[in-house]
This record gives C-alpha cells, structure tokens and sequence, in this order.
C-alpha cells in the first residue's frame, strides 16, 4: 500500500475556510476546503491545514518556516494575496513574495501548488488588480511548469467577472460551496483522482 500523500493548505482566512453567518450557517463556522479535500481523497492523503485570517503573503513568506517546511510534505497548496490586493499592494510586490514561497518549498524538496486568488464582488474598481496578479501566477507556473488551479475564473460569472453569488455570500469570501469546489479542482487537476474516489497517483 502507498504511503498517503502529505499535503498542507497553506494561506489566509480562505485557507481558514472563513465564511460570513447564514440562515445554514448560523455561527458562520469555518468549513475550509482542506477538510473537503481530506474526504475526498480519503487514505490516500493527510490534509493539514494551516490558515491564518487577515494574513499578507509577506507574513506566510516568514511562517513558511515554521508551519511548512519542518512537517516535510509532500505538497503545500498557496493561495495568498487577496489580503495584500486590498491593502493596495502592488501585484509585482505581491508576486515576489509568492514566488519566494514556491521556490522555498522546492529547494526542500515540496511540490509546491498555486492557486489564483478568487474575484470579488461589490468592489468592482479591485477586479483588474486580482486579474493582473492571477495572470502573474499563471503565466509562472505554466514556464516552471508548476502545478496550480485557477479558481478565480472557476468562481467568477463569465460576464462580469465578480464573484459569482452562489460561492459567495459576502462578496470576499467563499461559502461552502466555493471551498468545497476548490478542493475537487485540487482533487482531479493536481492530485488526478476523480472527486469521492482513491485512485492511483
């Protein structure tokens, strides 16, 4: 039997798995996507998850260190920079950081995995500055090449380009829903296993 892969989720509050209440989620509890993707890749794989809310890719560039690279997995998922799109950050600052990541956790032997930031809704004026940094992301990762998901055009309405509705219930965050399909893109694009079922790796 394989040994079950280790992967980290590594990020901010959508990391966390932050959602605002709702009429189902009352106490708007946490539902991060690395839970999701635990059960869908059932023994196959350990999720860790390690988020923190209101983190900047500067502080997750730091914590690398410690939340990362000493539990040696063999995967840790990114996703950062909506945190930093909304302090104003440059996407060219923001993506130094990322990279830095990215080249940290391989140069420790880890696949690192990327993923785009999603849209947002109510702030139009912040779309075109997520869409430069994803595109900042995408075109790394395809050179590299390096694994990533694109969830920002998986969550956003084709016509408007703002974060769909029905994976959003505060504009900024995802709902169930949104985590959950992040965790099945990371199931079938990274991890080539059909959502719901082991398969081979």
């Amino acid at each position: 039997m394989n040994k079950p892969l280790r992967i980290i989720t590594f990020g901010d509050s959508l990391t966390v798995g932050f959602q605002s209440p709702t009429a189902e989620n009352p106490q708007g509890k946490s539902t991060p996507y690395g839970q999701s993707l635990q059960k869908l890749m059932g023994d196959s794989a350990e999720v860790l998850v390690r988020g923190i809310n209101g983190e900047l890719t500067g502080e997750m560039a730091m914590r690398l260190g410690t939340d990362v690279i000493p539990l040696r997995p063999d995967y840790v998922v990114i996703l950062g920079g909506a945190n930093d799109v909304g302090w104003g950050a440059r996407p060219s600052g923001i993506m130094r950081n990322l990279v830095a990541m990215y080249e940290r956790a391989r140069g420790a032997g880890i696949k690192p995995v990327a993923v785009t930031i999603p849209s947002i809704r109510g702030a139009d004026s912040l779309i075109p500055t997520r869409q430069v940094l994803n595109r900042l992301i995408l075109d790394y990762c395809k050179a590299k090449p390096q694994s990533f998901v694109d969830l920002f055009t998986a969550t956003a309405e084709p016509e408007t380009l703002r974060l769909a509705e029905e994976y959003s219930n505060d504009g900024l965050h995802l709902t169930t829903d949104g985590y959950r399909l992040l965790a099945e893109l990371l199931c079938e694009q990274v991890f080539h296993l059909r959502s719901g079922k082991n398969g081979t790796r």
